[in-house]
């Protein structure tokens, strides 16, 4: 018997092994159980095992599975992320497939006039955290630039006061309805097309009473606050026109709103005195625009009169001739009027002077005193050019001549 603290089992010490015939020995080739022997292991040496690579624990699924499925599941995740809760800040960040195909949920902002607000989506809503986890900002400072323009598709609301033209009748109702509806509230918008002043062309749908859902522009088509829109290329409708038609339709039978044909808060009607409709007001404003930008071309293509330069020539004249020295007369007085001889040549040269430099405020002259002391009015007769009442010329200005 062999115990472990005596070391290695001797052979006289091992068990008998079973006796067994010489030909059960042998093994036979032919028998089966000298195919259920294991083969013999080929052995390799180390240094030809650095080189070559053992693809067999590969094949192994428990190898490969595990990352296959964790590269998969990032990947995944990835996409979902980009396409449903990435948030998209403004319009030039939209897709183009996203178009006709995707919609956008979001709160409402702010709403710039009856049929146009500012969204600022939250993907995910609340599931995301949107509302209880992420805020949605308050400022306007800190809503620049991270907002989407709206536009309500399918709809054409009064439009108000702006760039110096008129309301008109029933757009300050327009506006306040959809202030009321949707003014931070979470709206859905389906995406249709992008219009030329980057604004998002959509579908509006609001949740009211918690799980009632309306049509934001089919609701104000049906007060008559808007109507279908008119114009004759980006009309969006959704597949939705006939249902527009006929909510317009009914409106106006009922005259609600601008089929009323008041003018509602501060409107302003129409020169016809007819219900005007949105299209119809833009189209009146656009031929108002091209005819005052048609005359002011021709105000400034035509050629401008000076008329400064008729008074030009007798100021100057009179100029001239109250800074010619007086002419001695007879006795011991002097007279300050000029000879004939003298102020025909002046005037002549004043009536020649250019119409662009008479056109030109003249510099007065500075004031020269007079070599000879001039006698009082009173005893000339007559005043003088520049002194007494006519102030003609640099005369009388300052202290007369002669007074200290």
């Amino acid at each position: 018997m062999w115990w472990p603290w005596s070391g290695r089992q001797s052979d006289k010490d091992a068990d008998p092994l079973p006796e067994t015939s010489v030909a059960s020995q042998s093994p036979d080739p032919s028998s089966s159980s000298f195919t259920s022997l294991p083969a013999v292991k080929r052995l390799t040496s180390w240094t030809d095992s650095l080189n070559k690579t053992d693809w067999e624990h590969y094949r192994d699924p428990h190898t490969w599975v595990p990352p296959a499925l964790a590269v998969g599941a990032a990947l995944g995740f990835s996409a979902f992320y980009r396409s449903y809760l990435r948030r998209i800040p403004t319009t030039n960040h939209i897709r183009p497939n996203f178009f006709r195909k995707r919609s956008l949920l979001g709160r409402v902002t702010s709403v710039g006039d009856g049929d146009n607000f500012h969204l600022f989506h939250t993907p995910g809503g609340r599931l995301a955290g949107w509302g209880w986890l992420r805020k949605v900002p308050s400022y306007r400072k800190d809503l620049k630039g991270k907002t989407i323009p709206v536009r309500i598709a399918g709809v054409d609301a009064p439009e108000c006061a702006h760039f110096g033209r008129p309301a008109q009748p029933y757009s300050g109702e327009a506006l306040d309805f959809l202030t009321q509806y949707l003014l931070g509230r979470r709206v859905r918008a389906y995406l249709y097309r992008r219009d030329q002043y980057d604004r998002v062309v959509a579908r509006v749908i609001v949740r009211r009473f918690l799980f009632f859902k309306r049509d934001v522009g089919l609701e104000m088509v049906k007060r008559g606050l808007a109507t279908c829109y008119e114009a004759k290329t980006g009309a969006e409708f959704g597949g939705r026109e006939t249902q527009y038609r006929i909510a317009e339709a009914r409106a106006k039978s009922r005259k609600k709103g601008l089929w009323s044909g008041q003018l509602g808060r501060n409107g302003v009607a129409a020169p016809s005195g007819e219900i005007e409709t949105p299209r119809e007001y833009k189209t009146r404003m656009a031929a108002l625009d091209a005819e005052a930008g048609v005359a002011a071309t021709t105000a400034s293509l035509a050629p401008s009169s000076s008329p400064a330069a008729a008074p030009a020539a007798p100021t100057v004249t009179a100029t001239i001739k109250a800074a010619t020295p007086s002419t001695p007369s007879s006795g011991n007085t002097t007279t300050s009027t000029p000879s004939a001889a003298s102020t025909t040549p002046i005037s002549a040269a004043a009536s020649s002077i250019p119409a662009a430099a008479a056109a030109s405020p003249a510099k007065p002259a500075a004031p020269t005193t007079p070599t000879s002391t001039p006698p009082p009015a009173a005893a000339a007769g007559r005043s003088s050019p520049g002194i007494g009442g006519s102030r003609t010329g640099n005369w009388g200005k300052g202290p007369l001549p002669g007074k200290k």
